[in-house]
This record gives structure tokens, sequence and C-alpha cells, in this order.
């Protein structure tokens, strides 16, 4: 008895809802407009959307802006104020929250109390010595002699001195006294008044080395004019004939 093998092919079924046979294949998308654009278009639409975004941004925001600045009526309708109407001042209105600002706290330690003291100070100071003439008529006139040299003294000034944290700040004079006294100079100033005409002969015959008669042949250095007397000795010999008298012809 022979035996067959029988092979038996199977198809799969078919999913619900699908028809019989293979699934059709969908067309290729066209790519969109923007991805046809060159890379330059591409460029210059995103620069004109965000211009136009920005200024949409702003219009509106002006917009609002105009909104809230209008003074709306009870009808719902704005209106714009005058030209030549003042505008009303605005209500000042405080604010409950707002405080003064309080200081804040140091802690740094408080400083020190300037130390004040005082101090005593000594200054001395000449004084000039005065000068006082007197007359002598022991002396030749005109002549002048220190009798007694002046001597300057010496004034003590005594100040009390203020000192701030060691600083002098202030001087104050305590007192003022002569601690030496200036001694006066003496100067002697003669009166005596000498002859100036020799005492041998009577009328004014200058004392000099030699005198002659004026319009004589002497030489000199000194001539006088005559008559003159002769009461002494005839030292400059003017008496030629002895009569008594020079300078007589």
């Amino acid at each position: 008895m022979s035996s067959r093998l029988c092979i038996v092919t199977t198809s799969p079924s078919p999913m619900p809802g699908q028809p019989y046979g293979p699934a059709p294949v969908p067309p290729p998308k066209r790519p969109g407009w923007f991805a046809r654009l060159s890379p330059g278009g591409r460029s210059g639409v995103i620069i004109g959307g965000i211009l136009l975004s920005v200024f949409l941004l702003c219009c509106s925001g002006m917009a609002v802006i105009g909104a809230f600045t209008e003074n709306p009526q009870q009808d719902g309708t704005t209106t714009t104020k005058k030209a030549n109407e003042r505008p009303a001042a605005a209500p000042i209105v405080e604010d409950a929250t707002a405080t003064e600002p309080t200081p804040e706290a140091t802690t740094a330690a408080p400083s020190p109390s300037p130390s004040v003291a005082t101090r005593t100070e000594t200054e001395r100071q000449s004084i000039r010595y005065a000068v006082r003439t007197v007359k002598d008529p022991d002396l030749t006139e005109g002549k002048r002699v220190v009798r007694t040299r002046g001597v300057n003294g010496v004034r003590t000034l005594t100040y009390e001195v203020t000192l701030i944290d060691g600083v002098p700040t202030g001087r104050r004079l305590v007192s003022s006294v002569i601690t030496k006294r200036p001694v006066t100079q003496v100067v002697a100033v003669g009166t005596k008044r000498t002859s100036r005409c020799d005492p041998n002969y009577s009328g004014c015959v200058p004392i000099a080395s030699d005198v002659d008669c004026a319009g004589g042949g002497g030489n000199g250095p000194a001539y006088v004019s005559g008559p003159i007397r002769v009461i002494g000795t005839d030292i400059y010999r003017l008496d030629r004939d002895g009569d008594g008298y020079g300078c007589d012809d």
C-alpha cells in the first residue's frame, strides 16, 4: 500500500476591513512652498516675519497705552481734553506702607573725650636802655663823652598754654615783670669855649704856626690886619719898630 505526501499551501487570510490583494502604495509627498525656496529666499522670509512681529507688537503696545491714557466717560466713549483746559492737579496719595528709614545701629565704640591740660611758658623780651645827655663845662664845646654806659633790661612774660590731646590750642598772658631794669646811658657834652686868638696880642691874632701882617711880604700861613697891640711876647714879630703896636705901618 503506497503512501502519498500531500502539501497544502495556505495563503494568509486578509485582515478584516482590507480588500484582498496587496495594499496600494501612496504617491510621494510634494514639498511645501518654504522648502521650494532658495536659501536666500528663506532668509528673507524669516527676517520679514521677525520685523512684522516687532511692528505688530509695538502697535498693540501703543494701542494699550493709549487706552489707559484716555479719559473714559460713563457712556463708554472717550474724550480728549481741550488745549486751553488746565489739567486738574493730581491728588496726593500718601502711602500708608511707606515708613521712614531707620538709622542702622552702629557697633563702633564711642570716641573718648579729648584730654585737656595746661602748662606754663615764659618768654623774655629785651628792654632798650635810654640815653640822657648832660652839659659839662670842663669839656671843650661840642665834645661828647660817655660817662655811664647803657645796659638793656629784661622783661619776663609768663603765659598759660592750653593743650588738647597734647596739641597747643591757646595761650593767655598771666604776668609781665621787669626782671632786670635797664641802665640809662649818660653822655656829657662840653660847653667850655676856647679862644681862637693868641693871648699875647690885644685884638684877635689867630693861633697858627706863623702870622704876618696883611699886605706885607710875609708868607703866612695866617695873616692879620693892624694895628695890633702887643701885651705879651711878640712871638710873630709883628712890632718891627718896637713901639708896642704891630702892623701899624
